[in-house]
């Protein structure tokens, strides 16, 4: 009976914290959590610009700094390099908010934050996939905007990320003697990314890799 009484009281203590806590933040209003938010993004810490955001957003979802608290939450996961955190608040302010103004910048930031994440081109090519379909999607909804003009450069540098990586994965078939995959990634590099530097090795390495499948299906006929 002692310990029923002892762990009840442990949890009515817990509970009596917590909720001092949510009393504390709700003696807050939407425009000190707003202004701390600020503060904190300012100085670079992005992590209490998070919690004060998240704080107004939820506690005063009404307010005319709601909107803002969500754009703010997506940047400060954005400059902590919490991308996949960033995309989902990103895509959340646009679902919610498809005629905001922000909306040209929010693609902007989408296609960033998969441009960051492009690695070396023998890993995955997704990241520039998905950035240059942001970047185009940017561009094709606000031709005239500022942010597209940018989204150029970055798309020849996706379009270089992707290719590059196909062209390692076809040499890597050659070098492993596996010549009829290796034949159709170069094929797909020529018809898919003609003007490229790499299309044109590619090119050059189609007729070696007939050649190949050609002395293997000999060889098999001989044996």
């Amino acid at each position: 009976m002692k310990k029923f009484l002892i762990a009840g009281m442990v949890f009515l203590f817990l509970s009596g914290c917590a909720l001092f806590e949510e009393n504390h933040q709700m003696n807050k209003n939407a425009q000190q959590l707003a202004a701390e938010g600020a503060a904190s993004f300012m100085n670079e810490d992005y992590e209490d610009a998070v919690k004060a955001y998240t704080d107004l957003k939820d506690w005063y979802p009404f307010s005319k700094y709601a909107i803002l608290a969500e754009l703010k939450i997506a940047d400060a996961h954005f400059h902590l390099e919490e991308y996949p955190e960033a995309i989902a608040a990103y895509e959340n302010f646009e679902k919610l908010h498809p005629k905001n103004e922000a909306v040209p910048y929010i693609i902007n930031q989408i296609a960033m934050c998969w441009f960051n994440q492009i690695n070396t081109i023998d890993r995955d090519a997704t990241p520039a996939k998905k950035a240059m379909a942001e970047f185009k999607r940017l561009i094709r909804l606000f031709p005239e905007n500022e942010y597209s003009q940018d989204a150029l450069a970055h798309i020849d540098a996706c379009i270089d990320n992707i290719v590059s990586h196909e062209l390692y994965v076809a040499d890597f078939y050659n070098k492993t003697k596996k010549y009829e995959a290796a034949l159709k990634r170069y094929q797909y590099i020529v018809e898919n990314y003609a003007g490229t530097d790499q299309s044109q090795i590619a090119l050059e390495n189609i007729p070696k890799m007939s050649e190949h499948i050609k002395a293997v299906e000999s060889d098999n006929e001989e044996k």
